[in-house]
């Protein structure tokens, strides 16, 4: 029987490179999404223990007033503080009312979670998204775009306003947020796109330390990071409207931007919460979605 002859030894060299290359490249890519996955669980870890520090407190909250209603029938409604100055007699009812106006008492189902780190500014949540999360503010204003809720390094980083944004008197204040690929954080916002997911999350919820509020939103549109001296219109610069024409100016370019017609109106007066995450279809693109205060 005739024998095959021998391969070339360059060419069985060449075939050895390339399956160690082949190898190293599955190697490699087994433990890229190696540490995905687990950069993934561990967010996930921290985000469902911080919601359960809130969603726990809340629950203690329910159960006492209740407890207190069904053994007193007094209502747990009144200013903080009352309850005190009545059985002390130390203050009266004008002036504990007074102290409770300049100061208001902060959310009980935040306390905890402020303790940890007083950089947090509020919760976002809308209902039927992943989006559930606090929102911190830092005076550097990137110091949580790569750090989790405790300054860890962090993929994910945190929901964040700037530092110049006023939470009690502002105009308008935006949240921003990466657009992950596993749809946390702000990963969810593509579905705006969609008019008709839209119509079914219409609402957004965002508490600040002290109150909860309900915004609805108003426009959705795609936009950008421009240069300086750029003459557009730059959604990401507005945070108060001193006047009827600031106001105008804003709200005119976001309804002209708005990839569908919401049909809320707002006037001279109303203030806006703004969503902002990363974009694709230009370079530093950006999506954004803008909502009213309804509540």
């Amino acid at each position: 029987m005739r024998k095959l002859p021998n391969k070339n030894p360059m060419e069985n060299k060449k075939i050895r490179t390339i399956r160690i290359l082949a190898a190293s490249v599955f190697v490699v890519c087994m433990i890229l999404t190696g540490w995905e996955y687990g950069q993934s669980l561990r967010h996930r870890a921290q985000q469902d223990s911080l919601k359960e520090m809130t969603d726990e407190t809340a629950v203690k909250d329910q159960m006492e007033s209740g407890s207190v209603l069904k053994d007193t029938g007094v209502a747990t409604l009144s200013d903080p503080g009352t309850e005190h100055a009545r059985d002390s007699g130390e203050q009266d009812e004008g002036t504990t009312k007074n102290t409770a106006a300049q100061e208001p008492a902060m959310l009980d189902r935040y306390v905890e979670l402020y303790a940890e780190n007083n950089d947090l500014a509020g919760w976002l949540s809308i209902a039927g998204m992943k989006i559930d999360y606090p929102v911190m503010q830092n005076e550097d204003d990137e110091y949580y775009l790569h750090r989790d809720f405790y300054g860890n390094d962090s993929k994910y980083g945190c929901l964040y306003v700037r530092a110049r944004a006023d939470l009690d008197t502002g105009t308008n204040f935006i949240v921003y947020g990466h657009n992950m690929k596993d749809g946390a954080m702000f990963g969810d916002l593509d579905s705006y796109l969609e008019k008709s997911f839209y119509e079914k999350h219409s609402l957004i919820s965002f508490h600040t330390l002290y109150e909860e509020r309900v915004y609805e939103i108003i426009a959705v549109f795609r936009s950008q990071v421009y240069n300086t001296d750029d003459d557009v219109f730059k959604y990401y610069q507005f945070y108060e409207a001193d006047t009827q024409e600031d106001f105008d100016s804003f709200y005119n370019n976001i309804k002209e931007l708005s990839l569908y017609d919401t049909g809320v109106e707002a006037r001279f007066g109303d203030t806006f919460l703004t969503l902002s995450t990363c974009a694709y279809h230009v370079k530093d693109g950006r999506l954004v979605v803008v909502a009213k205060r309804v509540a």
